[in-house]
């Protein structure tokens, strides 16, 4: 799988009950060979893919593309990397500890 089948996979995990009465938007700034921005919308139940992201999401995350890959998959813990400085988080932090509810995974 790669950086953008990534993405699109998320919006079909997307969890609408974790996101009652949630407008917010989040981004992932990926650099390396697959960079990229992407950002999910969720409004009104709903999650939508906005690739290309937008002007001024709620919260950002950036990270390598190979680190990307790594979390998606499950072998990176998001914690572990965050602490570690392999991902930086900007905005709304507590929306951000909020991704594995919206986007539960099946591990």
């Amino acid at each position: 799988m790669n950086v953008a089948e990534t993405f699109e996979t998320m919006v079909t995990l997307f969890n609408p009950a974790a996101a009652s009465n949630m407008n917010k938007t989040f981004q992932w700034n990926i650099t390396g060979e697959e960079a990229g921005v992407y950002a999910l919308k969720i409004a009104d139940g709903a999650c939508q893919l906005i690739k290309g992201g937008v002007e001024k999401p709620d919260v950002t995350f950036n990270l390598s593309d190979q680190n990307w890959l790594k979390m998606a998959e499950g072998k990176l813990d998001p914690q572990s990397a965050f602490f570690s400085g392999a991902l930086k988080v900007t905005g709304d932090i507590g929306l951000a500890l909020k991704v594995p509810q919206l986007f539960p995974t099946p591990r």
